[in-house]
């Protein structure tokens, strides 16, 4: 078969809420590093007689979660049992959401090469993880800390086209969950997982084929490979015109790059879903919704689009700062701070004329200085030592050449390291900047005196030598003197 093939790509995702409490019981949710099967009770272990109850968390973070994928809240939602044996589940069941979810009908818009992609959300609703099994040799061990965790499980419509699509959306969905503090999703440690159905059809084709799913991917990397090899996989049946007739499950070799057979998939009616009768319906009324509206924050597109607006950032600039909200905010107060700077070192002009030229400069400074700190050290941005009012002091002194830049780099390298007031430092070590002309003057003159040749060879053409003249300056002043004004200096007099 020639025909040409389009993918069909759908994600089931399962994002790890936030609450301090499991599910159903009292026990931690954050068992990270915590000893194996020591955060756990009889209700997370499933013994006979106990009952599920609600924490109430966990609704209000699944609720935030859909009003950021405007997703549509069911007033009216149920639980119910997905009933399948694995040792992991110590029920013997997982208390889900099926038939009646809580949210249906969402979308997210995501950007592919500048491009504007609407990817429709089918439903997103609440159930309770399992445990976890880890392997050893011949056998294995259940850890059931993880047991009763809540988990938003999140389905796609059919609607993504690429590999690269499919990561851009997790990537996506990432920030936003981050941004409003509902999951760390750190898919390293398991906050975040993603199932991937992938099926193929020829263009032009409506039908929808027999898909396979991809279980347990665990980094973006792995989803966009997983789902390239499998486009692959199921392109060679589909030009030996073997069409699949099956759905099926596979996992991911990360080792080997390959999806692996595990099994026929189960369709619905294998789970035997029935109503959780230990759990009545879930009635949410429009005043909690509201309630919930009202504190909902500024999610990452809406702040993409106001950083270019308000600030007259470029493109590249807005997204990395968006790229976490405590990047954003530490932005926006740095700007603040730096404005309230520049007036109490006596700069009158008005700021909505300088305001992009400024706004340019600590965007700058803190995408490629603070950033390749932070990198280097390997801590989090949000321990970072620099306050926004010591950054926009710092970025005050440069841009009223109190200092140069590689003096600034060299104070905020300080900052970093003991938070010290960046003046304080400027004054303790002599690095604020040499502005007075007659003692630069003075400087320059000597420089010409005592390098007679270089002077020479200068005026007949050589005007690299400029440089060569100005790094004396700096080299006697010890980096102190107005570069600019030093160089205006030398072409005044050599002219």
């Amino acid at each position: 078969m020639n025909t040409k093939l389009e993918p069909i790509i759908g994600l089931e995702i399962h994002v790890q809420l936030k609450t301090k409490s499991k599910m159903f019981c009292g026990c931690s949710n954050i068992a990270d590093d915590r000893k194996p099967n020591s955060v756990v009770c009889p209700v997370c272990l499933g013994h006979p007689g106990t009952l599920p109850v609600l924490n109430e968390g966990v609704l209000e973070l699944g609720i935030k979660l859909a009003l950021a994928l405007n997703l549509k809240i069911n007033q009216k939602s149920i639980f119910e049992r997905k009933n399948y044996f694995y040792p992991d589940l110590p029920q013997g069941y997982q208390i889900t959401q099926f038939d009646e979810p809580l949210s249906r009908d969402g979308f997210l818009i995501i950007k592919d090469n500048d491009k504007l992609v609407r990817v429709e959300i089918e439903k997103m609703h609440i159930e309770n993880d399992s445990a976890k099994n880890m392997h050893r040799g011949n056998y294995s061990l259940i850890d059931f800390n993880r047991a009763g965790t809540p988990l938003a499980e999140i389905v796609t419509r059919p609607d993504i086209k690429s590999p690269k699509q499919a990561k851009i959306f997790l990537q996506n969905l990432r920030q936003i969950c981050k941004y409003l503090g509902v999951s760390d999703a750190d898919m390293e440690k398991g906050n975040l997982r993603c199932d991937v159905n992938v099926s193929l059809r020829p263009v032009g084709d409506n039908n929808l084929y027999p898909k396979t799913e991809i279980k347990n991917l665990n980094s973006f990397r792995s989803v966009e490979s997983a789902i390239k090899y499998e486009i692959e996989r199921q392109s060679a049946f589909w030009n030996e015109d073997k069409i699949p007739t099956e759905q099926t499950t596979r996992g991911w070799d990360e080792n080997k790059q390959i999806t692996v057979l595990q099994r026929s998939k189960e369709d619905a009616n294998d789970y035997r879903y029935f109503k959780e009768p230990d759990l009545e319906p879930l009635i949410i009324s429009d005043e909690e919704i509201e309630k919930i509206k009202l504190e909902m924050i500024e999610l990452p597109m809406e702040k993409f689009e106001r950083f270019i607006n308000q600030y007259e950032l470029d493109v590249q600039s807005a997204e990395v700062l968006i790229v976490s909200k405590s990047v954003a905010d530490y932005f926006e107060h740095t700007v603040s701070e730096f404005r309230e700077w520049i007036l109490e070192l006596g700069d009158k002009r008005d700021w909505k004329i300088i305001k992009k030229e400024c706004v340019k400069i600590i965007a700058g400074w803190i995408s490629s200085e603070i950033f390749k700190l932070i990198n280097k050290s390997g801590i989090d941005f949000e321990d970072i030592k620099i306050t926004p009012e010591n950054m926009g002091q710092l970025l005050a002194m440069l841009y009223e050449n109190k200092i140069n830049s590689s003096t600034g780099q060299l104070i905020l390298k300080s900052m970093f390291e003991t938070g010290i007031d960046p003046m304080q430092f400027a004054k303790e070590n002599d690095l604020l900047q040499e502005n007075d002309e007659n003692v630069l003057e003075v400087l320059v003159d000597k420089i010409i005196n005592d390098n007679p040749d270089q002077v020479i060879q200068y005026r007949d053409g050589k005007e690299n030598l400029m440089k060569y003249f100005v790094g004396v300056v700096m080299k006697e002043t010890r980096g102190r003197a107005n570069p600019v004004m030093v160089e205006k200096l030398f072409k005044d007099k050599l002219s």
